[in-house]
Protein backbone atom coordinates (compact mmCIF):
# COMPACT_ATOMS: atom_id res chain seq x y z
CA UNK A 1 0.00 0.00 0.00
CA UNK A 2 1.85 3.27 -1.00
CA UNK A 3 2.15 7.01 0.83
CA UNK A 4 -0.95 8.24 -0.68
CA UNK A 5 -3.78 5.70 -0.36
CA UNK A 6 -2.35 4.88 3.24
CA UNK A 7 -2.77 9.15 3.79
CA UNK A 8 -6.10 8.80 2.32
CA UNK A 9 -6.95 6.05 4.70
CA UNK A 10 -5.64 8.15 7.12
CA UNK A 11 -7.74 11.54 6.64
CA UNK A 12 -10.72 9.04 5.94
CA UNK A 13 -10.50 8.06 9.14
CA UNK A 14 -9.37 10.93 11.47
CA UNK A 15 -12.52 12.92 9.59
CA UNK A 16 -15.16 12.24 12.58
CA UNK A 17 -12.15 12.36 15.27
CA UNK A 18 -12.00 15.20 18.32
CA UNK A 19 -8.79 16.65 18.56
CA UNK A 20 -7.25 14.31 21.06
CA UNK A 21 -6.98 16.56 24.47
CA UNK A 22 -5.93 14.19 27.40
CA UNK A 23 -8.15 16.15 29.66
CA UNK A 24 -7.35 13.09 32.69
CA UNK A 25 -3.85 14.08 32.44
CA UNK A 26 -3.97 17.97 33.94
CA UNK A 27 -4.60 20.12 31.83
CA UNK A 28 -4.05 20.33 27.85
CA UNK A 29 -1.33 18.14 26.01
CA UNK A 30 -1.34 16.73 22.56
CA UNK A 31 -0.65 13.21 21.99
CA UNK A 32 2.56 12.50 20.19
CA UNK A 33 2.58 11.10 16.45
CA UNK A 34 1.94 8.19 14.34
CA UNK A 35 5.40 6.74 13.33
CA UNK A 36 3.70 6.14 9.80
CA UNK A 37 2.22 9.59 8.58
CA UNK A 38 3.02 11.44 11.60
CA UNK A 39 0.00 13.02 12.51
CA UNK A 40 -1.22 12.71 15.79
CA UNK A 41 -2.30 9.14 17.28
CA UNK A 42 -5.38 7.58 18.47
CA UNK A 43 -4.82 5.42 21.26
CA UNK A 44 -7.79 3.15 20.38
CA UNK A 45 -5.33 1.85 17.29
CA UNK A 46 -2.57 0.04 18.05
CA UNK A 47 -0.07 -3.35 17.54
CA UNK A 48 1.13 -4.83 20.31
CA UNK A 49 5.38 -5.58 20.13
CA UNK A 50 7.93 -7.52 21.91
CA UNK A 51 8.28 -3.90 23.83
CA UNK A 52 4.73 -2.81 24.30
CA UNK A 53 2.38 -0.98 21.91
CA UNK A 54 3.10 0.92 19.42
CA UNK A 55 0.32 3.42 18.28
CA UNK A 56 -1.02 5.04 15.16
CA UNK A 57 -3.64 7.70 13.81
CA UNK A 58 -5.79 5.27 11.67
CA UNK A 59 -5.89 1.26 10.75
CA UNK A 60 -3.60 1.93 7.37
CA UNK A 61 -0.88 2.79 9.04
CA UNK A 62 -0.39 -0.59 11.04
CA UNK A 63 0.50 -2.77 7.91
CA UNK A 64 2.62 -0.17 6.67
CA UNK A 65 4.32 -0.57 10.26
CA UNK A 66 4.60 -3.99 10.27
CA UNK A 67 6.19 -4.61 6.73
CA UNK A 68 9.14 -2.50 7.72
CA UNK A 69 8.98 -2.18 11.77
CA UNK A 70 13.33 -1.28 11.48
CA UNK A 71 12.34 1.97 9.78
CA UNK A 72 10.25 3.47 11.98
CA UNK A 73 12.38 2.83 15.16
CA UNK A 74 13.34 6.10 15.60
CA UNK A 75 9.42 7.54 15.40
CA UNK A 76 8.24 4.48 17.61
CA UNK A 77 10.96 5.29 19.87
CA UNK A 78 10.50 9.15 20.44
CA UNK A 79 6.65 8.57 20.54
CA UNK A 80 7.60 5.84 23.44
CA UNK A 81 9.49 8.35 25.55
CA UNK A 82 6.14 10.96 24.75
CA UNK A 83 3.67 8.41 26.67
CA UNK A 84 6.18 8.00 29.45
CA UNK A 85 4.98 11.29 30.96
CA UNK A 86 1.16 9.89 30.71
CA UNK A 87 -0.84 7.96 33.36
CA UNK A 88 -1.36 4.70 32.51
CA UNK A 89 -3.50 1.66 34.15
CA UNK A 90 -2.50 -2.39 34.12
CA UNK A 91 -5.97 -3.87 33.46
CA UNK A 92 -4.63 -7.75 32.25
CA UNK A 93 -2.32 -10.22 33.59
CA UNK A 94 0.88 -10.34 32.72
CA UNK A 95 0.65 -14.51 32.82
CA UNK A 96 -2.63 -15.36 31.81
CA UNK A 97 -4.27 -12.19 30.05
CA UNK A 98 -7.02 -12.30 32.15
CA UNK A 99 -8.13 -9.44 33.92
CA UNK A 100 -5.75 -7.95 36.44
CA UNK A 101 -6.59 -7.50 39.98
CA UNK A 102 -4.90 -4.61 42.03
CA UNK A 103 -5.07 -6.48 45.03
CA UNK A 104 -3.07 -9.04 44.17
CA UNK A 105 0.44 -7.51 43.31
CA UNK A 106 4.16 -7.20 44.25
CA UNK A 107 6.83 -4.91 43.72
CA UNK A 108 9.09 -5.31 41.56
CA UNK A 109 12.26 -3.08 40.31
CA UNK A 110 10.32 -0.25 42.02
CA UNK A 111 6.96 -1.26 39.84
CA UNK A 112 3.60 -2.37 41.09
CA UNK A 113 2.53 -5.34 38.78
CA UNK A 114 -0.81 -6.86 38.95
CA UNK A 115 -1.85 -10.22 38.68
CA UNK A 116 -5.32 -11.99 37.91
CA UNK A 117 -4.33 -14.42 41.06
CA UNK A 118 -2.18 -16.17 43.47
CA UNK A 119 -0.89 -18.61 41.31
CA UNK A 120 0.08 -16.19 38.42
CA UNK A 121 2.42 -14.84 41.07
CA UNK A 122 4.78 -17.41 41.88
CA UNK A 123 4.71 -18.18 38.13
CA UNK A 124 5.75 -14.54 36.98
CA UNK A 125 8.28 -14.46 40.14
CA UNK A 126 9.77 -17.98 38.48
CA UNK A 127 10.47 -16.30 35.13
CA UNK A 128 9.72 -12.80 34.41
CA UNK A 129 11.65 -12.66 32.16
CA UNK A 130 9.14 -14.83 30.03
CA UNK A 131 6.19 -12.52 30.43
CA UNK A 132 8.04 -9.93 30.12
CA UNK A 133 6.37 -8.84 26.52
CA UNK A 134 3.11 -9.80 28.02
CA UNK A 135 3.74 -7.00 30.93
CA UNK A 136 4.67 -4.96 28.45
CA UNK A 137 1.52 -4.79 26.75
CA UNK A 138 -1.07 -5.14 29.88
CA UNK A 139 -1.57 -1.35 29.53
CA UNK A 140 -3.82 1.44 28.87
CA UNK A 141 -3.64 5.14 29.27
CA UNK A 142 -7.30 5.16 29.72
CA UNK A 143 -6.87 6.01 33.50
CA UNK A 144 -11.28 7.11 33.74
CA UNK A 145 -14.90 5.92 33.07
CA UNK A 146 -15.99 8.00 29.79
CA UNK A 147 -18.98 8.13 31.81
CA UNK A 148 -18.08 8.68 35.21
CA UNK A 149 -15.09 9.95 35.12
CA UNK A 150 -14.34 7.72 37.82
CA UNK A 151 -11.18 5.48 37.97
CA UNK A 152 -11.81 2.49 35.51
CA UNK A 153 -12.03 -1.41 36.85
CA UNK A 154 -9.77 -3.73 34.73
CA UNK A 155 -12.80 -6.46 34.79
CA UNK A 156 -15.29 -4.03 33.56
CA UNK A 157 -15.34 -2.88 29.72
CA UNK A 158 -17.01 -3.04 26.36
CA UNK A 159 -15.49 -4.21 23.10
CA UNK A 160 -15.90 -2.60 20.04
CA UNK A 161 -16.77 -3.69 16.63
CA UNK A 162 -13.00 -3.54 16.15
CA UNK A 163 -12.19 -5.29 18.94
CA UNK A 164 -10.23 -2.75 21.01
CA UNK A 165 -11.80 -2.42 24.78
CA UNK A 166 -12.99 0.20 26.26
CA UNK A 167 -13.00 0.65 29.85
CA UNK A 168 -15.73 1.54 32.23
CA UNK A 169 -15.82 2.50 36.10
CA UNK A 170 -19.24 -0.32 36.74
CA UNK A 171 -21.61 -2.70 34.53
CA UNK A 172 -24.00 0.12 34.44
CA UNK A 173 -21.58 2.39 32.89
CA UNK A 174 -21.52 -0.19 30.19
CA UNK A 175 -25.17 -0.45 29.21
CA UNK A 176 -25.20 3.82 29.33
CA UNK A 177 -22.66 3.95 27.02
CA UNK A 178 -24.43 0.76 24.16
CA UNK A 179 -27.18 3.23 24.73
CA UNK A 180 -26.46 6.33 23.79
CA UNK A 181 -22.79 5.99 22.29
CA UNK A 182 -22.97 9.46 20.58
CA UNK A 183 -22.95 11.29 24.52
CA UNK A 184 -20.26 9.89 25.82
CA UNK A 185 -17.72 9.77 22.58
CA UNK A 186 -16.18 13.12 22.86
CA UNK A 187 -14.58 12.10 26.10
CA UNK A 188 -13.47 9.31 25.06
CA UNK A 189 -11.74 11.73 22.15
CA UNK A 190 -11.07 13.99 25.23
CA UNK A 191 -9.04 10.74 26.43
CA UNK A 192 -7.15 9.96 22.83
CA UNK A 193 -9.35 7.28 22.18
CA UNK A 194 -11.56 8.11 18.75
CA UNK A 195 -14.79 5.67 17.69
CA UNK A 196 -17.67 6.13 15.62
CA UNK A 197 -21.10 5.52 17.01
CA UNK A 198 -21.62 2.05 15.26
CA UNK A 199 -18.70 0.66 17.08
CA UNK A 200 -20.73 0.25 19.98
CA UNK A 201 -24.42 1.19 18.72
CA UNK A 202 -25.42 -2.44 17.61
CA UNK A 203 -23.73 -4.07 20.72
CA UNK A 204 -24.55 -6.66 22.64
CA UNK A 205 -23.53 -7.63 26.14
CA UNK A 206 -20.76 -9.60 25.47
CA UNK A 207 -21.06 -11.80 28.51
CA UNK A 208 -18.17 -11.65 30.44
CA UNK A 209 -20.42 -10.81 33.39
CA UNK A 210 -18.22 -8.38 34.78
CA UNK A 211 -18.11 -7.76 38.45
CA UNK A 212 -17.66 -3.07 38.94
CA UNK A 213 -16.88 -2.39 42.60
CA UNK A 214 -19.54 -0.89 44.10
CA UNK A 215 -20.75 1.91 41.69
CA UNK A 216 -24.61 0.53 41.68
CA UNK A 217 -25.85 3.52 43.77
CA UNK A 218 -24.57 6.16 40.82
CA UNK A 219 -27.53 7.35 39.11
CA UNK A 220 -27.00 5.58 35.86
Amino acid sequence: MNRWIIGTLCVAGMAWSAAPILAQHGGEKSLPNCPVMGEPINLAVSTPTDDGPVFFCCKGCIAKYNAEPGKFAKKVAQQRKALEKLAKVQVRCPVTGEPADPKVAIETDGKKVSFCCKGCVEKYQADPKKYATKLANSYTHQTTCPVMGEEIDPKVFTTSANGERVYLCCKGCEKKLKANPDKFLPKLAALGYSYKAKDFATQEDDGHGHEGHGHEGHDH
